[in-house]
C-alpha cells in the first residue's frame, strides 16, 4: 500500500534569498517533511489557496500537519492586540483555520504543531495568552525543558514519562476551544499538548517543535492513523 500522503502547511515570506534572489516564497522547514517521512509517510507541502478550496485540497490527502510560524491574529478570538503580538499573517490565517476546519469535519487526521496547535485552539473558539516569558531564551535558537502527559490522554499514551521537548514560542493556550482537552503541561503551568478526547478522531496539537527532534512516537502514531485512514476504501 502507498504510505499515507501528509500536507503540510507553509511558511510565508515576503522576502527570501537564495542564490542571486531575493523573492516571496512560501516554505517550511526540512524537519517537518523529514519527521514524516521517518515515520513511514509522504510528505507534500501545501501553500496558500482560496480557504474555499480547503475541502477539495483535503480530499486528496489522508493527515494534515499545521505548522509553526507567526501568531495568529488576535482579532480571530476577539481580543485587543498586546504590542508584543507579531503582525497579522491574515492569508496564512485564513487558509489554515479553514483547513482545520475542513479537517475536523472531515475526520483527517490532524497535527497542530506550534503556532498549528494554537489555530487548532482558536478554530474551536479557544483564546490565547498574547505573551509568556521563559519558552524562548536566545532569538532564533530552540530551548528545551519539560512537559507532563495528563493521565488518560492520547499523548500519556504514547509518551507516559516526563519528557524534554524543544520549544520556541511566546504566546500559548488561554481558555481551550470546544471538545479539547488539555493533554500535557509545562512546569510553570503553560498548557503544551490539547488533543480530542474521542478516540474514533486523531486531533492533537503540540506547542513544541518535534520536527527538531528525534522522538517519532506521536508522528508515528499520527502516520498509522492517516495509513487507516488510507486503508478505508473510497464509498
Amino acid at each position: 500500500m502507498p504510505r499515507p500522503l501528509i500536507g503540510i502547511t507553509t511558511y510565508v515570506e515576503e522576502s527570501t534569498r537564495y542564490g542571486a534572489w531575493d523573492l516571496p516564497t512560501s516554505l517550511v522547514p526540512t524537519g517537518y517533511y523529514e519527521l514524516v517521512q521517518a515515520a513511514g509517510g509522504a510528505a507534500v507541502l501545501l501553500p496558500p489557496d482560496d480557504a474555499d478550496r480547503a475541502a477539495e485540497v483535503l480530499g486528496r490527502l489522508d493527515g494534515l500537519i499545521v505548522s509553526g510560524g507567526p501568531d495568529v491574529d488576535p482579532v480571530r478570538y476577539g481580543a485587543a492586540r498586546d504590542p508584543r503580538t507579531g503582525a497579522p499573517a491574515t492569508v496564512r490565517d485564513e487558509w489554515e483555520l479553514a483547513l482545520i476546519g475542513a479537517a475536523l469535519d472531515g475526520g483527517l487526521p490532524l497535527l497542530g504543531i506550534c503556532r498549528g496547535m494554537q489555530a487548532l485552539n482558536v478554530a474551536l473558539g479557544g483564546t490565547l495568552i498574547q505573551h509568556i516569558d521563559g519558552h524562548v531564551h536566545t532569538p532564533g535558537v530552540t530551548s528545551w525543558h519539560p512537559v507532563t502527559p495528563v493521565a488518560g490522554t492520547r499523548y500519556a499514551e504514547l509518551v507516559p514519562e516526563v519528557a524534554d521537548v524543544p520549544t520556541y514560542h511566546h504566546q500559548a493556550v488561554d481558555r481551550v476551544g470546544r471538545g479539547l482537552v488539555v493533554s500535557a503541561y509545562a512546569e510553570d503551568g503553560t498548557v503544551e499538548a490539547v488533543e480530542d478526547p474521542d478516540r474514533s478522531k486523531w486531533v492533537v496539537g503540540v506547542q513544541w517543535h518535534p520536527e527538531r527532534d528525534k522522538d517519532t512516537r506521536v508522528m508515528a502514531s499520527f502516520i498509522e492513523a492517516a495509513a487507516a485512514l488510507r486503508a478505508v476504501p473510497v464509498s
